[in-house]
This record gives structure tokens, sequence and C-alpha cells, in this order.
């Protein structure tokens, strides 16, 4: 069953090459297979580097290379480059996140395809870009989050700066490169040819802070890393600590708001309190706002206290653990988490987020999980074109590598929703 099977499909019909590894090229890969595109995952024959690092790199695997076809090949081989060039020419789409050349060594440039391909869309993520000094560096979601002060401005005042608590920029990059790609997928409905969509990183991350990037040409102050809480509006985002130990956060910081806050507290003289008569003021007296605040909801247990706030229209939320989460009645119910069906006998299967948006009403259903290394290797060799034997001839020769089916299973079979990884020289 293919990956949005039972769900939309808008991609459908399209392949795209997945070369990426680790997460910013093949998230991108797994946005479009979750909308029916057949993603074949290129891997290097020990496989995308992230299946070698443990549970750490297990995650990453299984999160983002769901309903794709791996295809395991040797890409430094004459053969395997061969295979490298086929697949393009059957390609709607191509996406790498390769180190600075190494594209242009394989002759997987795109000069070299878009000229044999014109239609082709080319996407590729890099760690700083291709123009600037760093157009070399390695780039990885860490190095990302320091530079582009990402981790400048996370954390407590007074204390180190923290990354955030996951990959954000290599995040933020698939989604980037995804629109990117659906962008010159939709021009080239108009005009029959393809475009390089690249993005990078420090785009993805400094792009998602725009709003900052205002705030500090509106005041001439390079934001402070100050923990919870707003810079220029108050309450917002602040923190508050309730009775039995649990926490909330609470955002009221316009007029109408702050004013049904007051009420919500008990404290409504605080409205016209000097201190706390405008936003500009509350700003100032944060301090004293927040110990009033920790005062009265700091009485109650957390959702007592939450239902309060709720009951007057305040933007509050409670502070959850992970594991709250994934039991979220409001997350199981927008259809966001899909099963992830597993092959007999390797255990009854997981779930996992599936598109981030719905169309219809409708999103995939169910999913399969990502392909082990070369799981569909043969497969794709013999929708190339390739015969039994030549099959078994870049198996035996190590120029690719098959799990699951054996060199004589050649039987085409109908693209079903899966996605590529990479050779080993990658990036992001």
């Amino acid at each position: 069953m293919s990956a949005a099977a039972n769900g939309v499909r808008p991609l459908a019909g399209l392949r795209v090459i997945d070369f990426g590894q680790y997460i910013a090229a093949p998230g991108a890969g797994q946005n479009l297979a979750d909308l029916g595109a057949d993603v074949i995952k290129v891997e290097p024959l020990t496989g995308d580097q992230a299946r070698g690092i443990g549970h750490f790199g297990t995650a990453m695997v299984r999160a983002n290379n769901r309903g794709k076809r791996s295809l395991a090949v040797d890409l430094r081989h004459p053969a395997g480059h061969t295979v490298a060039r086929e697949l393009v020419a059957s390609a709607d789409v191509l996406l790498h996140n390769f180190r600075h050349g190494v594209s242009e060594r394989l002759g997987l440039d795109p000069d070299t395809l878009l000229a044999r391909h014109p239609r082709l869309v080319y996407g590729f993520v890099t760690g700083f870009g291709t123009r600037g000094p760093s157009a070399r560096r390695v780039g990885l979601d860490i190095a990302a989050q320091a530079e582009f002060a990402v981790m400048d401005v996370t954390g407590e005042a007074g204390g180190d700066p923290q990354r955030v608590g996951f990959t954000i920029a290599d995040v933020l990059a698939a989604q980037a490169l995804t629109s990117g790609v659906l962008a010159a997928l939709l021009q080239r409905a108009g005009t029959g040819r393809g475009d390089v969509v690249e993005t990078s990183l420090m785009e993805a991350v400094v792009h998602a802070q725009a709003a900052t990037w205002a705030e500090y040409e509106l005041t001439g102050e390079a934001p402070r890393r100050r923990g919870n809480g707003q810079a220029l509006a108050a309450p917002a985002a602040d923190l508050v600590r309730t009775r039995d130990g649990g926490a909330l956060v609470v955002s009221a910081y316009t007029t109408e708001k702050f004013a049904a806050l007051c009420v919500a507290i008990g404290r409504p003289s605080l409205v016209t309190d000097p201190r706390f008569a405008s936003n500009p003021e509350r700003v100032r007296h944060r301090e004293e706002l927040l110990d009033i605040l920790h005062r009265t909801l700091g009485q109650l247990d957390r959702t007592t206290a939450l239902e309060k706030l709720r009951a007057a229209g305040i933007v509050c939320g409670a502070v959850r653990r992970f594991d709250e989460v994934v039991d979220d009645a409001d997350v199981r119910a927008s259809g966001l988490i899909a099963h992830c069906s597993y092959d007999p006998g390797e255990g009854p299967g997981g779930t996992a987020p599936t598109t981030p948006f719905s169309l219809g009403g409708r999103r995939p259903a169910t999913t399969p999980p990502a392909p082990d290394v070369g799981e569909h290797t043969v497969r794709v060799l013999a929708e190339l074109g390739r015969s039994e034997k030549e099959i078994r001839a870049l198996t035996e020769a190590g120029v690719v590598a098959c799990a699951h089916a054996a060199p004589t299973d050649v039987s085409p079979a109908a693209p079903t929703d899966v996605s590529p990884a990479a050779p080993k020289e990658q990036t992001a």
C-alpha cells in the first residue's frame, strides 16, 4: 500500500531521487513522500551515516525516511555512477546535502544535470550557503544554532547559551527545501522547465528570526538571553509555578487581555496601577508583575489555574512533558499521528507525525516504515530495465547491495511512497 493510499496524494506520479543523509535533505524527501511522491533513497552500501550512531541515528532514519524506497549503490564506482545517471533520467526531483564539491566530483551537479534534463527540479541544502567565505565548511545543526544567534538568545539571563531542545536548524532547512521544491514544480507546470532550489541551515534559522531582526532594527539593541518572557511585551510567554509543582505560561499584554487577567486573578486594581498601565510600563516593571502572578496563581494547582485563565480568554498553556504530548487528545484528534505498518514478523509497528496540514480534511492514513539499506535495490534496478543477470553482476561486483529480496526477484512493482539516502560526504 502506498504511503498515502488512504488519504490525499497531490504528488502522485512524481519521482524524487533523494541522496540526502541525516535530517535536512531526507526531511524534505519525507515531506514529498507523505504527499504521494515515489521517493527513492539512494544510500551508500553501508547506508545513511545516521544508521551507524545508535538510537540517536536510528530515530533520525525512522523520522525522515518513512515511505521511501532504498537503493544501496557505490556512487564512486563507474557502474554505480551509471545507475545514478539512469535514476536521475527517470526523476522529477533530485535532493541532496552533499558537502562542497562532492556533487561536481560525482557528476551530479546542477549545471551538468539540468543541461541533460531541463525539466529536473534540483534541490540541495548546505550549511552556510554557496556564495560566502564559509561555503566549504561542514554544516551541522548545532553550528547553525551557535553562529546565527539561536543559542545566544536561548537560556536564562546570566546563564550559558543553550541549544534549542531539538535539531531546529535541520528541521527548518527541510521545510525550506520542501517549499522551494514545491514552488519549482508549480513553476515547471507553466514553463516546462525545472530549476535549482538552494537553501542552507544559515538561511533557514535567520529567516525564522525575522521578527527578532525587525525588533533589532526598531530598537538598535541586540536581543538578550532572558529565559522566558518576550523582551518587548509583558506578560508574554512568562512562566508561573503552581502549587502542585507544575508550571504554566501566560501571555496577556494587550490592554483588554491584561484587564481580563487582572480580574481573573482577583486583582482588578492592577489595571490602574501606574506600574502596569501600559505595555511599556509592564515591561519596565516585569519582575514586580511576575511576583504578583506567582503569589496569586501559585496558590492554585496547575489544572485549576489553567481553567481560570482559559475561562477569562487568556492565552496560556501548561508546561508539559513529552509523554503528555504523545497522549494529548488534540494531537490525536487532529489526525497528525499516522500508524507505521511493519512487515509481518517485524513487530506491531508504531506511530509517527505526518504532514502538519491537511487538504480537504485528508492526510495520509498509513505509511510504511523507513526502509532497510538496499531494501528496494532489486526492484528499482528492474524498473530501470536491468535484467536479472545484470543485477546479479552488479551485486557480486559490490556496486549495489540488496536486502530482503534475492537478486532473482526482478519483477517490477508499482512505485510505492518511499525515499533515498546519500553518499558518504554530506552536510546538514
